[in-house]
């Protein structure tokens, strides 16, 4: 099948509006925040809305899309794809080794301490090897775009922050390409409630995990749920890494000669 892209030339942005439902009845669960609980929000309508899933939490759920989490490696048809793959050492003999963490379970890609910190610091070292540092003077962006490329292709899309000094002190970031997020619009609450129940001694001690725990819980209802997709296409080609990888990035289809980094 040939897809035609001709039409996105001049176009600055690729925008999507994606309706969703509950997979069954009304209610549903959005995501939390620590001390602020549901993210509600009023519109310019008047109306009341909800953040259902957050730009951070969608980039990491779209990620685990092309992942395989019983081979704790990308799904098979996605081989070749760059990212950078953490193992640990189960015995004296090098090849005694056990899978820890990839680039693309890690919250912050390449800026995860499981590859930036530790005694020697190998990969921290190639990536300043392969920047040339850049401690002084302007970011040579090209050269940091050439290196994300390399080893981890996920960081042109959802963004990094290589917030390490000795990597030009620490201004190395770039911010996302792919942007998702889901909104829901004119809700209502939706109270509900449970009990752990403790046939065996229902007034015992709920501090040491006996007794009867009653708990209350607000689910939401929603007139409309939306996903929205921003894919920054001008972005993409300010990389000026070239065609192929332009297709690479909007498509996530064309085959790279890129291989999966160890360390």
């Amino acid at each position: 099948m040939t897809i035609d892209l001709s039409n996105l030339t001049k176009a600055q942005r690729l925008l999507f509006k994606i309706p969703l439902q509950p997979l069954q009845g009304s209610r549903f669960q959005p995501t939390g925040f620590p001390s602020l609980g549901a993210a509600t929000f009023q519109t310019n309508r008047g109306t009341t809305s909800l953040l259902v899933e957050s730009t951070q939490s969608m980039a990491n759920r779209l990620e685990m899309t092309v992942w395989d989490p019983v081979a704790n490696d990308l799904k098979e048809e996605l081989h070749g794809l760059s990212h950078v793959r953490v193992t640990r050492k189960t015995g004296k003999d090098e090849k005694n080794c056990e899978f820890l963490t990839d680039t693309i379970l890690e919250s912050h890609r390449l800026n995860s301490p499981y590859l930036l910190e530790g005694k020697e610091k190998p990969f921290l070292n190639k990536l300043k090897k392969d920047l040339g540092v850049m401690e002084t003077g302007p970011i040579d962006r090209h050269k940091l775009a050439e290196t994300l490329l390399k080893y981890d292709v996920n960081s042109l899309l959802h963004g990094v922050f290589l917030a390490k000094k000795e990597l030009a002190g620490g201004r190395l970031r770039v911010s996302r390409t792919l942007s998702a997020f889901i909104e829901a619009d004119d809700v209502q609450i939706a109270p509900s409630g449970g009990v752990k129940n403790d046939h065996i001694n229902p007034p015992g001690d709920t501090g040491k995990g006996f007794g009867n725990v009653l708990f209350a819980r607000d689910e939401y209802t929603a007139k409309s749920i939306t996903l929205y997709v921003n894919l920054d296409l001008a972005q993409i080609r300010g990389y000026g890494l070239g065609n192929d990888v332009e297709y690479l990035l909007i498509l996530g289809v064309y085959p790279l000669t890129a291989s999966t980094s160890q360390v």
